[in-house]
């Protein structure tokens, strides 16, 4: 019989990123709580969210541990993605700025 080895995360490694998971989910249940709004709201529980997806991304997907070519691989289109939505959006700021302009 053979026996698999493979890379063994200690335990405390999960544990650690459950709670800084909690702690986050619970900055995020706080910015609800606490009222805020507008921006501040919205750039908050962004953060969160972001911060949240990368601890899971990088320690539960094992992406910490892969080489750089496959990180760029999964990473770089979204990336590209958001650079374009971002660019999308500031045109569409701009026409509608532009049409109300013209056509008031």
């Amino acid at each position: 019989m053979s026996t698999a080895t493979g890379q063994q995360h200690p335990i405390g490694l999960y544990l650690k990123v459950w709670a800084l998971l909690f702690v986050l989910s619970t900055f995020s249940y706080l910015v609800d709580y606490f009222h805020f709004h507008g921006y501040l709201r919205w750039g908050l529980i962004l953060i969160f969210m972001l911060l949240k997806a990368g601890l899971i991304v990088a320690v539960f997907m094992h992406m910490a541990w892969e080489r750089l070519a496959l990180i760029v691989a999964i990473l770089l289109p979204p990336m590209c993605l958001l650079v374009l939505v971002g660019l999308m959006a500031a045109e569409a700021d701009y026409t509608f700025l532009t049409r109300l302009v013209f056509f008031r």
